[in-house]
């Protein structure tokens, strides 16, 4: 296979995945976002969203955590921008 048909391929299966992440991630947040509603009543809406905003940051910075020490294992780095 042409180098070209390569690099679509995987440019193709990037955007595939990349898109399937974020439909999962709109999923999650869809149902964080109803779960945090029942424990905080409407009138403390903008308490729910800033403990979510919170929870969320979180989990993100674990995540990122957690994939760059697994990449470090490995002798992949993360590009520093």
């Amino acid at each position: 296979m042409g180098e070209f048909k390569l690099e679509v391929l995987k440019t193709m299966g990037t955007l595939i995945t990349t898109a399937f992440g974020l439909i999962a991630a709109l999923a999650w947040n869809e149902a964080i976002k109803a779960l945090i509603t029942q424990f905080f009543k409407a009138g403390n809406e903008l308490t729910g969203l800033f403990v979510y905003a919170l929870i969320v940051t979180i989990l993100a910075v674990i995540a990122t955590i957690l994939i760059a020490r697994s990449l470090a294992h490995y002798g992949i780095e993360l590009p520093k921008e």
